[in-house]
């Protein structure tokens, strides 16, 4: 259910403080707002983000030696398939794409499972949780889908966090990207790219509604290009 969304001036000054801490080069005056005042936001239904993360856990199972069969069998038998991207079905059925990029959703599979309440923290001065393979399905025993559901037993982050965090991963973004670029130091554990796939997970995944927002993207459809 969507909620009116929080002041996004308020919440961009909390973000670049935030950033200010960390040490981190600022966006400027005039980057953009991720949402306008009177908007409206909501999580996509919690089924929907539980089975994006399980299918991005099959991926990198995939990336470190699952078998095709397997992953496929997998996906079947939780009746996912639909939910997989043509690039995703490419890499688990004949391993074509970039594995590397694939790799990389390790930290939207950590983002996605903050969101659904499975881990603690989304702090970009740490690596993901090393409990993160337990909180996901146990695909080596064979653990289903709705197996795994029953047992995570998710409680989502309320609309309202998840949009601050939001904007805090949208400003962290270019701050990572631009000290990269310049060489200035990071502050914690993590690089540019883990940002920008917890980022990718959280476009997802908060919805917003009003006159300036399209309809929720698809996840290969996920603008972050600004």
């Amino acid at each position: 259910m969507a909620v009116s969304a929080p002041d996004p001036r308020q919440v961009r000054v909390a973000s670049v403080e935030e950033m200010r801490r960390l040490r981190l080069p600022q966006p400027p005056p005039q980057f953009p707002l991720v949402w306008e005042p009177g908007d409206e936001v909501e999580l996509r239904p919690t089924a929907e983000i539980e089975a994006r993360a399980a299918i991005l856990h099959v991926v990198l199972a995939r990336c470190f030696g699952m078998p095709a069969e397997a992953a496929m069998s997998w996906l079947l038998g939780s009746r996912l398939v639909e939910q997989v991207t043509p690039p995703e079905w490419q890499f688990v059925m004949g391993g074509r794409g970039d594995h590397r990029s694939f790799v990389l959703h390790h930290d939207a599979v950590y983002a996605l499972a903050w969101l659904l309440g499975l881990s603690k923290h989304l702090d970009p001065e740490q690596a993901a949780d090393d409990r993160l393979v337990e909180l996901l399905p146990n695909l080596p025993a064979g653990e289903t889908f709705a197996e795994w559901r029953s047992r995570s037993l998710a409680a989502p982050r309320s609309a309202l966090d998840a949009a601050t965090v939001l904007d805090f991963y949208y400003c962290l973004d270019w701050g990572y990207l631009e000290a990269e670029r310049t060489g200035a130091p990071l502050p914690g554990e993590i690089d540019a790219n883990a940002i920008g796939q917890r980022r990718w997970a959280l476009e997802w995944a908060v919805v917003f509604r009003g006159p300036y927002h399209d309809p929720p993207a698809g996840w290969e459809e996920v603008d972050l290009s600004t």
